[in-house]
């Protein structure tokens, strides 16, 4: 066969020896690390996070190459879903302020704060997250599991909101117009220090950034897991949270950085100008 190729009997064991291309090597360790920060996201990053990483670690990479060697590895990121408009307040009076006005990007922590209630899917019928968000770093201050829509959850999560921020200064709290945050109780929650800011008539944008955290909740983590009762909802939801999204998970709208980072920066900026 050697013959008949023209090739000599040398030439064809040097070829059988000769060591792999560094250009194969590379990529071999490219995918190995594409790999690595796609587990290390829970499997939910796409080529843009992933690529941010890999030169955040001083690898050299384009992002097309990212997405090109990520289908080839057979990984792929979870797509948000739209977002969907809840219940809401019969009560459109002029007392509901649009205060935000959709300004999502404050210049410091704990001056606005976002809420919204979504639900989840159980065994035992549908459970109820209530959330709120710091909007400066996307941070989920708190967080409440009900198996009602009732204004418990949404009051429960507002008390689990101060008692985290620990904080006399003004907060802006802005949410939908669902009853659950036009009514006494939630008003007498609020206290004199944190001031409501209302979403338009069916206007679900004007609450996007809550919106889109729970849908990413459920995109990136809840999808795939089959409840049976509240309690396992309530491990999942801890997990997500407590663990990664608030910890670990970065955000293009903060410079790819998690909210823990992001306010630990802040903070520590604040000290050197002391």
């Amino acid at each position: 066969m050697l013959n008949i190729l023209n090739i000599s009997t040398s030439g064809y064991y040097h070829f059988k020896k000769r060591d792999v291309s560094n250009q194969s090597i590379k990529r071999k360790r490219i995918k190995q690390d594409i790999q690595k920060a796609y587990d290390d996201s829970y499997q939910i990053y796409g080529a843009p996070k992933i690529t941010k990483i890999l030169r955040k670690k001083g690898i050299t990479v384009a992002l097309r190459t990212v997405s090109k060697y990520m289908s080839e590895i057979g990984i792929k990121a979870h797509y948000r879903q739209k977002v969907s408009i809840t219940t809401v307040s019969r009560d459109f009076t002029s007392r509901l302020k649009n205060v935000l006005n959709r300004q999502f990007n404050p210049s410091e922590p704990n001056s606005v704060w976002v809420s919204d209630i979504t639900y989840i899917w159980s065994e035992q019928g549908f459970v109820y997250l209530t959330s709120i968000m710091d909007l400066y770093s996307r941070k989920i201050l708190a967080w409440e599991l009900t198996d009602s829509l009732t204004v418990k959850g949404v009051v429960a999560c507002v008390n689990k909101a101060k008692h985290m921020r620990r904080s006399d200064k003004p907060v802006l709290l802005h949410s939908d117009r669902g009853v659950q945050y036009t009514s006494n109780d939630y008003t007498k929650a609020l206290g004199t220090t944190i001031h409501p800011s209302y979403s338009r008539k069916g206007n679900p944008w004007d609450n996007a950034p809550i919106e889109s955290f729970h849908a990413l909740i459920k995109r990136e983590w809840l999808s795939r897991i089959k409840f049976r009762n509240i309690s396992e909802v309530r491990r999942a939801v801890f997990e997500y949270i407590e663990i990664f999204y608030n910890n670990q998970r970065i955000h293009g709208s903060i410079n790819y950085l998690s909210p823990k980072q992001l306010e630990e920066m802040y903070y520590k900026s604040k000290q050197l100008l002391l």
